[in-house]
């Protein structure tokens, strides 16, 4: 069984900002530092950073790199991810999961649904070449 080339990303390839929410006073962006997707889920923003740097114990905000280059907070970060913002939603189905990830680019008229189109297509690819079944409500 071969998994898609697609899950070796360590840093998200061409980020298109900055992904920091300024004025943002419990997690401020720190000076020269991007928030872009790190890490296998992609960990990205200055509250995503700040957080979970918070609970898993790193200076998320101050060294975000810290995602890409330290294993094991790269696969901490993932989890913390999941289990605060993605565990509650699995009922709902896939699509459910896209939302608090890339929603407003991705969902109801959102300005790239080729994306998420995408993101379906390798979500089904990845379920059927581990024999799990995608479930339904696959589409946000």
């Amino acid at each position: 069984m071969q998994l898609a080339a697609d899950m070796c990303y360590i840093n998200e390839v061409r980020p298109t900002s900055n992904y920091c929410v300024q004025g943002d006073v419990q997690w401020p962006c720190y000076p020269g530092q991007g928030y872009f997707g790190r890490g296998p889920l992609q960990l990205s923003w200055n509250f995503n950073y700040g957080a979970a740097g918070w609970s898993i114990g790193f200076d998320g905000l101050k060294d975000p790199d810290t995602v890409a280059q330290d294993p094991v907070v790269s696969f901490k970060s993932a989890l913390w991810f999941w289990m605060t913002n993605m565990q509650r939603l699995m009922p709902q189905g896939f699509g459910a999961t896209i939302r608090p990830i890339n929603g407003a680019n991705e969902c109801h008229g959102g300005k790239n649904t080729a994306e998420m189109t995408a993101r379906v297509r390798f979500y089904v690819q990845y379920c059927n070449q581990f024999g799990v079944d995608p479930g339904n409500n696959l589409y946000c």
